[in-house]
Order: structure tokens, then C-alpha cells, then sequence
């Protein structure tokens, strides 16, 4: 069975965690199969849009405890750990295409980044957000530490991360953590992934990019890499046929 499963349905590209009774947390074997389905994704012309999740009733517990503990060489295996898993997160956040992400039960350590790399994020109720690292005495890993401020704000995040008070859906949804908090995240999310994918997804894909490359660069990079977008979607089939559409009804 694999670790990381992924399908096409409707344009949609599904990546899914498949360690359910290790809380689907990452050690090498999985982040590199995550990475295989990060990078077929990226490529995948079926593909309009992407689906996260996190197979059976928690989303992901970050790293793999268990991996770190029984690695002959600890630092070694850390490391490497963490500078593959950033770089499959980078990856996905780098892709051109909308993702959404459906997280219920628990999202802790490096899970928090997974989600922080997608874009709309969809949440169970009962779903609880660990910063997690310090409990076993570690530090954040895979982009946590610029990912986390970023999306709630600098005092809240550090509240967050050194209390390690558990965040409640209703919190994170209030703090800008999580989209939207529904009955079952997984239907939700796989509908609005297939909204993008059915609309006009170039466009989208290439707003995700824009938003996130902004944080690193100045506003005049900002508006000359707008300028510079703009002007290649507009030569595109998407744009045409929308603007031909937009000025005929």
C-alpha cells in the first residue's frame, strides 16, 4: 500500500497521507513519496487543481517520532528529514494551481506547514492545532517559523508556540489559520477544488503564485511581476475565450 496516494478525479488532483495509524506523520520513505506526488501534480496536464488530505481520523502529526528515535545517526536522519520535507512543502506552494486542503482531528509540527501551504484550508470542528516541537524538545521545521506569523500574526504566533496550548477550530478559523470550519471537510474541499479546476484555473494558479511570492519581494518587484503576468495571460485560450465573454453578454 502506498504511503502517499494520488488520483485525478474531475480535473482534481487528489494527494493523500495514507499513514493513518502513525496519524499520517512524515518520515523519509513518506516524504518522499509526498514529494513524487507533489511533483507529478506540478506536471500533471489532467490537473487543474489540487486536494490535500490525511487519511483515516487525524490529518497529520508532523514528523515521525518513531523514525527520529530508532535512526542509528539522530542528527543526520533530522536533518535530512527536515530539509526533504521543506523542500516538497516549498514545492507545493510553489505549484501553479489552487490548492485546498481538508484537515480534521489533529494537525501538529510539521503538519502545520503542509497546511500552510495550501490556500483555502477546509476544518473539522473537532480538529485540534499543536505547535508540538518543544514537547519533545525540538524547534520548528519545514518553513513553520515564516509559514505560522505570517498567517496569524507575530504575538499570536509566538503565544501559540510557547504556551503549546492546543488551538481550537473555532480558534484557528477566528486567528485566519483555517478557511472555513464545516461538517465534513473532505466532501467540502473536493467541491471547491473542482470549482477551481472547472473555472478558470491558469488565472488562479497564477494568483496563489503572486500572493505568495509577494511576502519576498518589494512592491515595485511586486507590480513588474504583475505587469509581467498579466501580460502573458492574456495571450492565453483562458483568457480569450473570458474576455470574449465578458464583452459580448
Amino acid at each position: 500500500m502506498a504511503l502517499v496516494e494520488y488520483t485525478v478525479v474531475d480535473a482534481v488532483a487528489h494527494i493523500e497521507l495514507n499513514r493513518p495509524g502513525a496519524a499520517n506523520a512524515f518520515d523519509l520513505d513518506t516524504t518522499r513519496e509526498f514529494a513524487a506526488a507533489v511533483d507529478r501534480a506540478a506536471t500533471d496536464v489532467e490537473a487543474r487543481a489540487l486536494l490535500v488530505t490525511g487519511a483515516g481520523p487525524r490529518f497529520c502529526a508532523g514528523g515521525d517520532v518513531a523514525s527520529f528515535a530508532s535512526a542509528p545517526d539522530q542528527p543526520a536522519y533530522i536533518h535530512r528529514l527536515a530539509v526533504e520535507l521543506d523542500a516538497a512543502f516549498q514545492a507545493l506552494a510553489a505549484i501553479e494551481k489552487p490548492v485546498v486542503a481538508a484537515v480534521q482531528g489533529a494537525v501538529a509540527g510539521a503538519g502545520l506547514a503542509l497546511m500552510l501551504s495550501c490556500d483555502v484550508i477546509v476544518s473539522a470542528a473537532a480538529t485540534k492545532f499543536v505547535f508540538a516541537y518543544p514537547g519533545i524538545g525540538f524547534t520548528p521545521d519545514c518553513g513553520v517559523s515564516y509559514l505560522l506569523p505570517r498567517a496569524v500574526g507575530q504575538q499570536r504566533a509566538l503565544t501559540f508556540a510557547l504556551t503549546g496550548k492546543p488551538a481550537t477550530a473555532a480558534e484557528a478559523l477566528d486567528w485566519g489559520l483555517v478557511s472555513e470550519v464545516v461538517a465534513d471537510p473532505v466532501a467540502w474541499a473536493r467541491d471547491l477544488a473542482a470549482g477551481f479546476a472547472a473555472g478558470p484555473a491558469t488565472a488562479l494558479g497564477n494568483v496563489r503564485r503572486l500572493l505568495r511570492q509577494g511576502w519576498d519581494m518589494s512592491r515595485a518587484e511586486t507590480g513588474a511581476e504583475e505587469a509581467r503576468t498579466i501580460t502573458e495571460m492574456v495571450k492565453g485560450h483562458e483568457a480569450q475565450t473570458l474576455i470574449a465573454r465578458f464583452v459580448t453578454r
